[in-house]
């Protein structure tokens, strides 16, 4: 019912009265209760709460972080690697890779080539992370996105 005042039932007029008397505000919490329920509060300090309630399921709300990885067409097994070790990296601290192969000028002519890097890579992070896209062309980028698996 509200501040210092038991629950109970009573008419619209009686509750408002009840408010009124105590220098305060009557507000619904659950119009489709039967019968509906309302409190005696402060207005402003129940809207405080609620706001405060809201910033704090916020914050405490993941964050999604989005690493990007980019390859050539042509890149050579040490540099492929070398960025392997990096999106395992951002896959244990938690955050997506987003893996792009570039295809300059007529490089794009070698797409199969790209599908099997970005292919070789998905098995090489297969324990690392599952993938949330397959891998698609976007313009001249061959794009794929994985996410973490879940820690046990």
């Amino acid at each position: 019912m509200g501040e210092n005042i038991e629950p109970r039932v009573l008419s619209i007029g009686e509750a408002l009265s009840l408010a009124d008397e105590m220098e305060l505000d009557l507000v619904e919490i659950s119009p489709n209760a039967d019968p509906p329920v309302c409190k005696v509060v402060d207005y402003q300090k129940f809207l405080y709460q609620q706001k405060k309630k809201q910033k704090e399921i916020k914050a405490n709300a993941a964050k999604i972080v989005v690493k990007e990885i980019r390859f050539g067409p042509n890149t050579d097994d040490h540099d492929y690697n070398f960025k392997l070790k990096h999106a395992i990296n951002f896959l244990e601290e938690g955050a997506k890779v987003r893996a792009y192969v570039f295809f300059k000028g007529r490089s794009i002519l070698f797409k199969d080539q790209g599908e099997k890097l970005l292919a070789r890579f998905v098995a090489d992070l297969d324990e690392y992370g599952k993938v949330d896209q397959t891998p698609r062309l976007e313009g001249k980028r061959m794009i794929i996105i994985l996410s973490p698996k879940k820690k046990k």
